[in-house]
């Protein structure tokens, strides 16, 4: 059985992109973090030392998303997903959607995002 526990939209001041100016003045990214595993042991013994504690995936994210440069918003995501598995041995899976409100198109968007999923089987 797969649970999964959820953040969403993260909100991350950051300097990813292509562009010279993306990682001068930096930007806003919004990160949806989906955690799948068996959380079945802290649903009946409601500890938090038994659970993935949300708090921590989120600092674990910023720091991954601050910590680096990348030229795409996919290494962003992988990094964010691989700093993740290594640092929470409750979660077999990870999906990441990493949102970029400002994406420099010439459209009206509401954002460009990435979405991936990786499991521990990537990192063995």
């Amino acid at each position: 059985m797969r649970d999964r526990i959820s953040v969403k939209n993260l909100k991350v001041y950051a300097y990813h992109g292509v562009l010279p100016e993306e990682k001068r003045k930096g930007q806003y990214f919004y990160l949806d973090i989906d955690l799948y595993g068996d959380y079945l042991i802290p649903c009946i013994n409601d500890r938090v030392e038994d659970t993935v504690n949300y708090d921590e995936v989120c600092n674990c994210a910023y720091k991954a998303m601050t910590d680096n440069s990348f030229n795409l918003i996919e290494s962003a995501a992988q990094v964010v997903c691989e700093s993740i598995l290594k640092e929470f041995e409750r979660v077999d899976e990870v999906e990441i959607t990493l949102k970029k409100p400002q994406a420099p198109v010439k459209c009206d968007i509401e954002y460009a995002a990435v979405t991936i999923r990786r499991g521990r089987e990537y990192y063995r």
